[in-house]
């Protein structure tokens, strides 16, 4: 005779099946508010694009929304981070998680300092097309500056662990050099302003890392 589930475990299967399933649901929901909230940029500029016209526009409750992304710089956050990290970025993650040899590690920063700066230049010119004004935008950019300062630790511990520093320059400090030549600050100086390529951007980048950084 066939053995009858209990309810518990019956409940633990339904959960462990309904789980991938309301993920699929949140993400699809995440995107259609993102959507939402980018084609309301370009109707109505950045301060039509109010937390009740994107819930309006995307078929959704406002409580949902502020649930979702808090307020409207979590929405341009989310708008950024798509063009950001997208198909280019994660073809880069996959290349430096293979990567052992501190040098080579070292060429990484700059091709992601490329692939992210670039990718984010159609979104930000539609937001400040759309009346998104510079501080605003800094702030948004703020809480992602702290977090490439964060994860270029690796970079810098397997250059000391390997003995590679310059003479003189401690993990603090080579940390700052890092971090600060990597800034989206220089990138929109010398390729936005001074209308360099992206490539020769990143050759430049690349060399002044190695200048700056190795003994």
């Amino acid at each position: 005779m066939k053995k009858k589930r209990s309810g518990r475990e019956g409940g633990a299967e339904r959960r462990a099946y309904e789980s991938p399933t309301r993920q699929r649901q949140a993400d699809e929901t995440r995107r259609k508010i993102a959507s939402a909230a980018r084609q309301l940029l370009v109707d109505a500029g950045y301060a039509g694009m109010t937390i009740p016209a994107v819930a309006r526009a995307a078929g959704v409750a406002v409580p949902t929304v502020y649930a979702i992304f808090g307020s409207k710089k979590g929405i341009v956050a989310e708008l950024l981070d798509e063009a950001r990290f997208g198909d280019g970025y994660q073809a880069l993650i996959g290349e430096v998680r293979k990567v052992t040899d501190p040098i080579a590690m070292l060429d990484f920063p700059p091709r992601f300092a490329r692939q992210i700066y670039e990718a984010e230049i159609p979104v930000e010119d539609l937001l400040r097309g759309a009346g998104m004004v510079a501080p605003e935008l800094a702030a948004v950019e703020d809480e992602r500056n702290c977090q490439r300062y964060d994860s270029q630790l690796m970079v810098i511990e397997a250059l000391e662990q390997g003995k590679l520093l310059r003479p003189g320059l401690d993990r603090d400090a080579a940390r700052a050099v890092l971090w600060s030549l990597t800034s989206r600050e220089i990138f929109r100086m010398l390729v936005r302003e001074r209308g360099w390529t992206p490539a020769a951007y990143e050759a430049w980048l690349a060399e002044a890392l190695r200048r700056e950084l190795l003994g």
